[in-house]
């Protein structure tokens, strides 16, 4: 099964959170500084998951470096939007809670139930 990573990203950190997608519960997160370095180790972090699919919320705004850069790898990447990361917490128990780790694993539960997400490609 291909593992989903959900990324909640912000302007100066990004929070990742893993997704068993037949079960949507979480593996395991990871809260990064939005940095080149930390970009290399949260991709040595998800290495533990061969088969992976990035799920990152606002791709084309706050997630748009670390989207290009994960595409640039090699990596699979969909964009989710914040309606639909909003619309699967709503949902899910205690749908009031919200923290970046629930948001992160929010967009990949959104990108694995309802297809609700845009793949992307690398750029030119």
């Amino acid at each position: 099964m291909t593992t989903l990573i959900g990324v909640d990203p912000h302007k100066s950190t990004h929070t990742a959170t893993a997704v068993a997608p037949e079960t949507q519960r979480e593996l395991s997160s990871l809260r990064i500084e939005a940095t080149l370095d930390d970009y290399e180790r949260l991709l040595r972090w998800a290495d533990q998951w061969p088969r992976r699919r990035w799920a990152i919320e606002n791709a084309a705004g706050m997630g748009y470096h670390l989207a290009s850069w994960l595409l640039a790898r090699g990596e699979h990447v969909v964009d989710v939007s914040p309606r639909s990361t909003a619309r699967v917490r709503q949902l899910s128990r205690g749908g009031r809670r919200k923290n970046d780790r629930i948001d992160a694993a929010a967009a990949a539960c959104a990108a694995a139930l309802a297809g609700d997400a845009n793949v992307l490609q690398p750029d030119g």
